[in-house]
Parts: C-alpha cells; sequence; structure tokens
C-alpha cells in the first residue's frame, strides 16, 4: 500500500503523521511529499521512507497513491500561505486514492461541523482511519 503525506510550511502536520503512522501497525510504503524542502525534511525525520518536494511531486504521487493523507488545504488552490498551486489541487482531488483530511481551519477556509481537536487528536484519528482502510 502507497500513502502519500502531502504537507507544507514547517511541516509539522507532516512529520506528526509519519511518526504516528511508523508507529502503528500499518504496513505500507510511506512518501512524504512537501510543497516546500522545510516540510520535506521535517516528514523524512518522522521516518518517511520516501520524500520528493513541489508540485511536479505531488502531482507523481497522487496519480498512484492507495491514500493521500494531509490537511484539508492541500484540496485548495493557493491554500498554506500560498504554497498549494492550483495544479496541486486538481491532483489530489482527482487521485483515486482515498483520502484521509485533517481539518486544520486557519486563513480563510474553515470546516464546519467538526470538532476542534488538538493537533495530536487529529492525527490519533487519521491513523484510526488508515487502519481503517488498509481492511477494506
Amino acid at each position: 500500500m502507497k500513502v502519500v503525506i502531502i504537507d507544507g510550511q514547517g511541516g509539522r502536520l507532516g512529520q506528526k503523521l509519519a511518526e504516528a503512522i511508523k508507529a502503528s501497525p500499518v504496513e505500507c510504503g510511506l512518501y512524504a511529499v512537501g510543497t516546500n524542502t522545510i516540510a520535506t525534511s521535517a516528514m523524512l525525520k518522522g521516518g518517511a521512507d520516501f520524500a520528493a518536494t513541489g508540485e511536479n511531486a505531488v502531482i507523481v504521487a497522487c496519480r498512484d497513491a492507495d491514500v493521500i493523507v494531509g490537511p484539508i488545504g492541500i484540496t485548495v488552490a493557493d491554500a498554506l500561505l500560498g504554497e498549494i498551486t492550483p495544479e496541486m489541487a486538481k491532483a489530489v482531488g482527482q487521485s483515486r486514492a482515498v483520502k484521509l483530511f485533517l481539518p486544520v481551519s486557519h486563513c480563510n477556509n474553515q470546516v464546519v461541523g467538526v470538532q476542534n481537536l488538538s493537533l495530536s487528536d487529529m492525527v490519533e484519528a487519521a491513523v484510526e482511519k488508515l487502519k481503517d482502510c488498509v481492511k477494506c
């Protein structure tokens, strides 16, 4: 199973996801795709097996991903302070992968009807959903 984590800015969320997935019983190839080198580096420190950076890396990784995990902003052009290009958002949206989005609500993108959870709680919930995906 190919699990792709996409994150940007400082990569803290992606790093926490990588750490939690690696500590879980989920057997997968864990691909970290950062919108910048800092985010990619953070996810590698979190234990990702493979890593790449930038728009083309997001597009290529989404083509054959089984699961994509990241902040909900990866679906919105110009999100993450402009780091998500329209082509990145399109690649995520058009991917046939199961998508696990964490409702990180800041800037102009708000998710209505979800609890305001801590980063740790969101990561834990994402790993539980990933475990369910493995059972599919």
